[in-house]
């Protein structure tokens, strides 16, 4: 094997990992989140997260992708320990696919449809239809399909060039004497860890081996530990990514670690055991791709098999392996190993921005009712939610930054550009929170209170404000363009409240019925409100404008207003009818 041959080798295996990962990363693409969406819903019952883990696993094509996700959900408290383990051990069958896939390479016989089975044949149809679909298709799924077709055909092609490289080694008696010490169990186990770890996938490895195999060069005995092996080294990813995760995040990669050692070092025990008394005859025999794909399942089915039973024993070594020390701190939080899937990234993002608008909402409405019955208890949470919502603001905010140099379909791009424009409005609103606080804490001190005539007028505002904030808030978290539409109107009636209750102030003021101390906390009160009203109108006009894949304000706002809406005419005369002042 000369030094062209070396090169020939390694530019397949160049090839075969960029398939591979192209592959999955369009095949996630194409998903939009909907592959991790069932993951994080569906995986309470530990067999269903099996099937889960194995399904998954088929599609993306990577028990390294997804037990990185599993990690990722266990750190932001998504999914919680013994969730994962059966997501882990199916994760395990799942990756087993590709090898059978790849298997195909191995196929003998000049019959028409084994011919149609050979990758040689199908790769290239499969890479021109893709190919198409990349050049007709700007955006959407298809160019999606386009990418995952060309992906699978780089990667057979990956296959077909490391087997061609490797069929001379089949005529170096040195290379055959080099495999046999592959059949002592541990070196063979050793072997295949290394090198799944150095190539962080054992499909790729897998793959390896396959192309190996068809030199003729490598028996039973050698792959059945190398293959072990190469089930133990794919833990490398999840432990490498669990690197400054929580505790619980830590516990899952080792979960994946214990599984399969345990796993190895079990049926490589049954079957030497065995072999040392029934002497099986195989061992001598050579593998082909299709018979190392079969080791590979039977292995992985096997191992689930025995330990999915002891599930919880399994959780319970890796709790007594890293030990709880101090409590974690609660706080917004949003994995980054879920920027490799923008999708379901931009989803969490959206599900993270629900919980700050909730939360703001029920600040505002908490503090809104101190107004006329201060509690110390309440104006200490309404703080500590405060802090709180600032946080969710800037866990967004870089998160999304992040996330917006990734490669986005035009609806999560459209996502994130509504989010980010809205969470500086929602905190906004958090603020105004504390300033109607300061208000009530401020009459509580003083033990001044608005006239009977005063407090039905503020009455009638706040019941405006709580609904523009709940129907503002209803609209982004459920992209509800019908009810953002009834935001601005109901804007502008708060408005004209705030212009007429300065306005009865004043008159009252003059009559000698109200005092000028109340007169600057009232004036403070309503100024919250109406700013309230405006970061609702943000809000609105954003969830508007993002759904017409626009972002122009002030035309939306121009047209409503000048340009004889009727809805927007309709709505604001049925607001103004039902928050009018008292006489």
């Amino acid at each position: 094997m000369d030094v062209l041959s070396i090169f020939t080798l390694l530019g397949g295996l160049a090839f075969f990992l960029f398939g591979m990962n192209f592959m999955g990363d369009n095949l996630q693409k194409l998903s939009g989140g909907k592959l991790e969406r069932i993951l994080e819903k569906l995986s309470n019952n530990t067999i269903k997260g099996v099937l889960l883990g194995a399904g998954v696993t088929c599609i993306i094509q990577s028990s390294s992708a997804t037990t990185v996700m599993v990690v990722g959900f266990v750190n932001s408290g998504i999914m919680k320990l013994p969730q994962a383990i059966g997501i882990i051990m199916g994760a395990n069958i799942g990756t087993t696919i590709t090898s059978w896939i790849l298997s195909l390479t191995g196929i003998e016989g000049n019959s028409l449809w084994l011919r149609l089975l050979k990758p040689e044949t199908f790769s290239p149809v499969i890479a021109v239809i893709g190919i198409i679909l990349i050049m007709v298709c700007k955006e959407g799924k298809k160019r999606d399909i386009g990418n995952i077709f060309l992906g699978f055909s780089i990667l057979m092609f990956g296959m077909e060039t490391m087997s061609g490289s490797v069929a001379p080694l089949a005529e170096i008696p040195e290379f055959t004497s080099f495999l046999t010490m592959f059949e002592n169990p541990l070196f063979g186990v050793i072997a295949g860890a290394l090198l799944t770890a150095i190539i962080q996938s054992s499909s790729a490895s897998v793959g390896i081996l396959q192309a190996l195999s068809k030199t003729g060069a490598i028996t039973f005995g050698a792959a059945i530990p190398i293959i072990m092996g190469q089930n133990i080294g794919t833990c490398a990813t999840a432990l490498i990514s669990c690197i400054g995760a929580s505790k619980n995040a830590k516990r899952t990669a080792l979960v994946h670690l214990y599984f399969n050692v345990i796993g190895s070092l079990t049926w490589l025990t049954v079957f030497y055991v065995c072999d040392a008394f029934i002497h099986f005859n195989f061992t001598n025999l050579n593998v082909n791709p299709a018979d190392i794909a079969l080791i590979h399942s039977v292995f992985n089915v096997l191992s689930t098999s025995l330990l999915l039973p002891f599930s919880k024993q399994l959780g319970k070594l890796a709790t007594l392996t890293i030990r709880d020390k101090d409590a974690e701190e609660d706080m917004p939080f949003i994995d980054e190993r879920f920027l490799n899937t923008p999708s379901f990234a931009v989803e969490q993002c959206k599900n993270m921005t629900n919980k700050m608008a909730e939360l703001s909402k029920n600040n505002l409405f908490l503090a809104m009712s101190q107004i006329c019955n201060y509690s110390q208890k309440d104006d200490t949470e309404i703080t500590e939610n405060e802090s709180k919502i600032d946080m969710y603001e800037d866990v967004l905010g870089t998160y999304l930054v992040k996330l917006s140099s990734k490669s986005l379909s035009i609806k999560d791009s459209n996502e994130i550009s509504k989010i980010l424009h809205a969470i500086g409005d929602i905190e906004r609103i958090g603020d105004h929170a504390v300033n109607i606080l300061d208000v009530a804490k401020e009459m509580d001190e003083k033990k001044v209170s608005f006239s009977e005539k005063a407090q039905e007028e503020i009455n009638v505002m706040s019941d405006a404000v709580r609904e523009i904030v709940t129907t503002t808030m209803d609209s982004f978290e459920n992209s509800d363009v019908a009810n953002a539409h009834k935001v601005e109107p109901l804007e502008q009636v708060i408005d004209e409240l705030k212009v007429e209750l300065k306005a009865r102030h004043i008159k009252r003021l003059r009559d000698g019925r109200c005092t000028i101390e109340l007169g600057f906390i009232l004036q403070d009160l309503i100024t919250n409100y109406e700013r309230i009203s405006d970061h609702c109108s943000n809000i609105a006009v954003c969830v508007i404008e993002i759904d017409k894949k626009s972002f122009d304000t002030h035309e939306y706002l121009n047209e409503i207003r000048t340009g004889g809406n009727t809805e927007f005419i309709k709505d604001f005369k049925d607001y103004k009818k039902r928050y009018k002042l008292p006489t």
